[in-house]
């Protein structure tokens, strides 16, 4: 077997090389044996304690390695750059496409025959998926897994409830003491966030891809089972490299198909649109946006979560998991497409079980006829924006009115509560040059907190639209990743404060109204407003990343790597 091993053109190699290359490993208390024609796998870690949703990976790390051992592979552990979505400035989005040149770059000049990534939060796993797949070995993801639910003075909280103590805090209804307190109470043990944000919603994305053993995307993070699964995927890499099962097996159109449906279905997060066009476009599987809306069109809402719904992700385990919500998806899902196990989709939850019709409902009668993510189309976003019906309020689904216009994020700040902004109800925020280019980094901040006066009011939702992104924990009518963003010199750049938006989700269409006359004119005035930067990744990132809706991926990155290379000709 050894001479079918990719590492064995560094391990199994004769006179000086060899001797090099197993001398410097056996400094670490590696026995020959080791090295004898096992299978290498990696185990590509995402810990930090800069990370907290993906601080107790050095646990997981551990329980793969004993799958790993006990299956007859030989773990070796490495680090990639970790993203912490709470902590990174600008925006953890930035560095989601560096995280992936890292991966791919890490894998190709290891002696590694298969990898298994163990990412969390929330670009982690896009940016590690997007890594492997670009090398194509044999490739398994285990996430970190939620936390527990929160608990607030006999409440359940989450994630999602931030935004609503924030919106409390600043009218006066919830006391600074109080804020303080709730902090305290709403991340209480390891794990990514405890909603159906982007977190949980790219672990969905993994598991209705088929990249990852079933039940992965619900065990919370202090639950012992998801060690356990930890351990056990660490027994099927091993596998997985006997069979020579690789992404590209795994990873067609079908699959990608199957994980759109799947996220209609939970409420998933709008970020799962650009991160699963990023690796679509790595492996090279036609998907555009239109496949988002069509794919979604009559998927019901069955995942009774936040921010769509009440519960949380543990609930969503004791339910029975991610695979009794695909058990009850039966009847739109490509059944037959294989999976990291060996197995198709269809045996993976033929035997699932749902525990509390509650939590997952049925299509017959569902939480939510709304579902999905809404591709919208017009002369403000002709290339696409992207809106969640489930998490919107359904009288501002069909709307006019008129913009307020921010030109950017300090803009926003310093506005936003000032007491004469002329604004009411019925406006429509409008926030600009927070996309891929014009930020740098697309962050989430298309969810902006209401007016203040508003909020006095007792205004809990507008309509707003930006080119950036929002956080999956957020809520509300928000339209997102206009596309192109207005650092381009789009149409969205020319919108101005008292111009007249209609948003009419039924018909699937944004419009600016404003005649293409006055457009040009303000289009001959129009001058960028971006800033390239002096040096470094974030000028790479400028110059090459593409537009939201081909995933803001950097443009020398999109198509499949063919065959695989191991750079090891010194």
């Amino acid at each position: 077997m050894s001479s079918t091993l990719r590492s064995a053109n560094w391990f199994g190699k004769k006179g000086k090389d060899g001797f090099i290359y197993r001398a410097w490993m056996k400094n670490q208390g590696i026995p020959s044996h080791e090295f004898k024609g096992k299978p290498v796998i990696g185990i590509c870690n995402t810990w930090s304690e800069l990370t907290p949703c993906n601080a107790h990976f050095r646990e997981l790390a551990e329980s793969i390695k004993h799958g790993i051992y006990e299956a007859g592979g030989f773990p070796v552990e490495f680090p990639v750059m970790s993203l912490g979505e709470t902590l990174m400035k600008p925006t953890a989005m930035l560095y989601r496409n560096l995280v992936s040149m890292d991966v791919e770059e890490s894998i190709r000049a290891n002696p590694l025959d298969a990898v298994v990534l163990l990412c969390g939060c929330d670009k982690t796993t896009p940016a590690l998926v997007m890594g492997a797949c670009s090398v194509n070995i044999p490739t398994i993801v285990v996430s970190g897994g939620p936390m527990l639910t929160g608990k607030y003075k006999g409440q359940n909280i989450g994630t999602s409830d931030l935004w609503r103590f924030d919106n409390a805090n600043r009218s006066g209804e919830m006391s600074d003491e109080e804020f303080e307190f709730a902090e305290g109470c709403m991340a209480r043990s390891k794990g990514h966030c405890a909603v159906m944000g982007t977190a949980s919603s790219m672990a969905c994305m993994i598991e209705s891809l088929g990249l990852s053993l079933p039940g992965n995307a619900a065990i919370p993070a202090a639950d012992s089972r998801r060690k356990v699964l930890a351990h056990m995927s660490g027994q099927r890499i091993v596998a997985m490299v006997n069979e020579q099962l690789t992404p590209s097996q795994i990873l067609n159109k079908q699959a990608f198909e199957n994980a759109i449906i799947t996220n209609a279905a939970i409420g998933g997060s709008t970020n799962f649109v650009i991160h699963l066009m990023a690796i679509a476009g790595r492996v090279g599987v036609p998907l555009n946006m239109d496949d988002f809306d069509r794919l979604s069109a009559n998927i019901p809402l069955i995942a009774n979560l936040q921010p769509s719904g009440k519960h949380f992700m543990e609930d969503l385990f004791y339910a029975g998991g991610l695979p009794a919500v695909l058990k009850e998806l039966d009847v739109f899902l490509h059944k037959d497409v294989i999976t990291v196990n060996g197995k198709t989709m269809q045996q993976n939850y033929t035997d699932a079980i749902c525990y509390n019709s509650d939590v997952i409902s049925t299509v017959a009668a569902p939480f939510n006829p709304q579902s999905g993510v809404v591709v919208l189309k017009g002369n403000l976003c002709p290339d696409g924006a992207v809106l969640k019906p489930s998490a919107a309020t359904p009288a501002l689904l069909q709307h006019s009115g008129k913009a307020v216009v921010f030109e950017n994020i300090e803009d926003y700040k310093a506005r936003i509560d000032i007491e004469d902004l002329e604004v009411d109800e019925t406006s429509i925020l409008v926030l600009k040059n927070v996309g891929p280019k014009g930020y740098p980094g697309m962050p989430e901040v298309g969810n902006m907190g209401l007016p203040k006066k508003l909020l006095d009011k007792g205004i809990t939702d507008m309509v707003r639209i930006s080119d950036g992104r929002m956080s999956g924990t957020g809520f509300g009518t928000v339209v997102l990743h206009v596309s192109p963003e207005a650092a381009v010199g789009s149409v969205f750049a020319l919108v101005q404060s008292g111009d007249i938006i209609h948003l009419d989700v039924h018909a699937r269409t944004l419009q600016l109204q404003v005649s293409d006359e006055e457009l040009q004119r303000r289009k001959l005035m129009w001058q960028s407003p971006v800033q390239m930067a002096a040096r470094g990744y974030v000028q790479l990132y400028q110059q090459h990343v593409q537009q939201a809706h081909l995933g803001a991926d950097l443009d020398f990155l999109q198509g499949s790597s063919g065959s695989e290379v191991s750079r090891d000709s010194h």
